[in-house]
């Protein structure tokens, strides 16, 4: 990755080759996949709370209601949709950040490294959304209507039955309105978070710093950057289950729906709770990855900035 001057220019270096960036990639593929696996029962609750608030009220009295109406093993559902289609979306979130990065790095050289970090991530997502689509649109689909699939295999010919190519990309908008939102505000976050910690609490160079200390910093910087993307995403959220479940035609009509106010509140606890530890397992896994694989951890200052207050 490029470094950065002191006045938060992006610092030309010799560009990363293909290797670099496959292993960008497949480390983003292997965090985001094992991650959002993880914590399948919570997303299962979650979307079954956007999608009937009145029946699944609150995290406790929601996982009940599933274990009693549909088995315990109703809150795996879903659960290769989760694995694979957000396995394909990490690996482009990630190997097409660094990739774009780079690029937005050498083209604009005298811009602000914020707007660097927005477009570069927001570039990776529009990709990574179009991936994550298909895979997403089964994954609802199976977690909110028990009878409809059992999971991606008979999901994709089911839905292209009766929906054709369309039925894939019914939620791509709203999906990019959720996920463009939350990609930019997290990769940003977690880049200033990065340096906030090296610079103002430790007062040491990353390259100063021992491994395991460079992964504590990537926690916390993930979890900041986890948990100020969510309140900014949610209300994107909220419309992608409801049009993945056919309680509305549109966004708009969604919109109207659930409310301006449960647009914001609707199963914000449960995706902060999902989110915050999904995004810091992450930066986690990924920097683990990165590590063993001989590249540097995420975020940072490069080694001939001083340790001297950020100028954002």
């Amino acid at each position: 990755m490029g470094g950065l001057d002191v006045k938060g220019r992006v610092r030309k270096e010799l560009s990363p080759g293909p290797a670099y960036y496959g292993i960008c990639t497949v480390g983003g593929m292997l965090s985001a996949g094992t991650t959002h696996l993880a914590i399948t029962p919570l997303d299962v609750l979650k979307v079954n709370m956007q999608v009937n608030p009145i029946k699944y009220n609150s995290i406790l009295s929601g996982f009940s209601t599933l274990r009693k109406e549909q088995g315990a093993c109703s809150l795996w559902r879903g659960w290769s949709g989760k694995f694979i289609g957000y396995g394909v979306q990490g690996g482009c979130k990630f190997g097409l950040y660094e990739y774009f990065r780079r690029l937005y790095s050498d083209v604009l050289v005298d811009h602000n490294r914020t707007f660097i970090f927005f477009l570069s991530s927001a570039s990776a997502q529009v990709f990574a959304d179009v991936a994550l689509c298909p895979f997403e649109a089964i994954k609802v689909r199976v977690q909110t209507q028990p009878k409809f699939a059992k999971g991606l295999v008979d999901g994709f010919p089911k839905v292209y039955a009766t929906e054709g190519l369309a039925g894939f990309y019914r939620g791509l908008f709203p999906l990019w309105g959720r996920n463009l939102p939350f990609s930019v505000i997290m990769f940003s976050t977690f880049e200033h978070s990065v340096d906030l910690i090296y610079c103002n609490m430790m007062r040491r160079k990353k390259e100063d710093c021992s491994k395991a200390q460079q992964l504590g910093v990537t926690c916390l910087a993930g979890y900041a950057a986890g948990a100020v993307g969510t309140v900014v995403s949610n209300p994107a959220d909220n419309i992608v289950a409801s049009l993945y479940n056919r309680k509305a035609e549109n966004v708009l009509q969604a919109m109207k729906n659930i409310g301006f106010a449960n647009l914001f509140t609707r199963s914000l606890p449960i995706r902060i709770t999902i989110v915050g530890p999904v995004i810091t397992m992450q930066w986690f896994l990924y920097d683990t990855i990165k590590i063993l694989s001989g590249l540097p951890t995420s975020g940072g200052l490069s080694r001939d900035v001083k340790e001297a207050n950020l100028s954002p």
